[in-house]
């Protein structure tokens, strides 16, 4: 069950609504974010929520039976949209291009993205600076100052930046140089880092664990609700299966179903959903038809020469064709 309290609620209110709460035998979380004050209660016994829906301070009620509350569609009526700035937001209507290197290299390689970005009107610009590598031996990011570099970039031209934060002790230092925090599938059950990022009031792009399930992506994404934070994007970049003709299992499935479960935006990685540069685009375009509210994926201006994951980045000429028509299939995708 999830109390949605009234902005100024009185202490005599307040305290009567947790009594009556106590007296029907269940437990109550206080949660408290962004944007409202909600009561998380659990417990087995089955009772009439008018009971309690009548008392003064509430604003709605809302009997939800899934693992995960906050952020699952039974309470929620209309989608999420998530604000990236005052102009710029993911989701209910809002769909998001983000492009962008696997690794952020140097200064020219940051430029020439940029621009490329600009002409393809792209407003979100994707790159990493720490990145989890298999090997410790291969090229691991350009780390604070490369961020840096990066931001001064972007804030002239008006991009935004998505970057993955990969420990609990970065995100204090990234924080004044990003927009959206990504949290890869290596991290997506870290759950210090997940309450640590529920503490901040900066967008999450939260993807799906490599061998994760729908109901732990959502779950994973109730740590950084509960813990104040609200701005979350889920993204399918596809799951780790027996197949070994690709880089991963890109599920399409995941962007119906998230997107019929959760009221959150959802967004799929192309790029590491499959692996394979020529293959891409067509993935990209099946994810924007299964519903998705943005894809974010890898550019680079030569992808042969690419620090990280060239095999699997696009370049220029490629990525403005893919832009062109996943603009196109969205339109085809809102008529069905």
């Amino acid at each position: 069950m999830i109390i949605q309290l009234q902005e100024n609620i009185e202490e005599h209110s307040y305290q009567e609504i947790l009594d009556k709460i106590d007296g029907v035998g269940y437990k109550h979380n206080e949660i408290s974010t962004q944007y409202g004050k909600y009561l998380v209660c659990i417990g087995k016994k089955d009772f009439d929520i008018r009971r309690i829906g009548s008392l003064a301070g509430i604003k709605d009620i809302h009997r939800v039976s899934d693992a995960y509350k906050l952020v699952s569609s039974k309470w929620k009526v209309g989608k999420t949209a998530v604000p990236i700035s005052e102009d710029l937001a993911v989701g209910n209507g809002d769909f998001q291009i983000m492009a962008g290197p696997c690794s952020i290299e140097g200064e020219a390689q940051v430029r020439s993205t940029i621009q490329h970005l600009l002409e393809n009107n792209i407003k979100i610009m994707r790159g990493g600076v720490y990145k989890p590598r298999s090997s410790p031996y291969s090229f691991r990011g350009l780390g604070i100052d490369g961020l840096k570099m990066w931001h001064e970039q972007t804030q002239e031209a008006g991009i935004k930046i998505v970057t993955e934060v990969m420990q609990v002790s970065q995100i204090e230092s990234m924080l004044p140089y990003v927009d959206i925090f990504q949290v890869g599938a290596r991290n997506s059950q870290n759950f210090n880092l997940l309450d640590a990022l529920g503490e901040i009031d900066k967008p999450i792009l939260l993807k799906r664990g490599m061998s994760g399930t729908i109901d732990e992506l959502l779950q994973a994404a109730e740590y950084i609700f509960s813990n104040g934070n609200e701005k979350i994007i889920l993204c399918e970049r596809g799951i780790r299966t027996y197949e070994k003709a690709y880089r991963n299992t890109m599920d399409i499935n995941a962007v119906i179903l998230l997107k019929e479960k959760s009221h959150l935006p959802v967004v799929v990685d192309p790029s590491h959903g499959i692996g394979l540069r020529d293959h891409v685009s067509r993935l990209a375009l099946a994810g924007v038809m299964a519903g998705a509210d943005g894809v974010i994926m890898e550019v680079h201006h030569e992808p042969e020469k690419a620090f990280s994951d060239g095999q699997q980045t696009l370049n220029y000429q490629q990525s403005g064709r893919l832009i062109d028509a996943m603009h196109k299939t969205r339109e085809l995708a809102l008529t069905i």
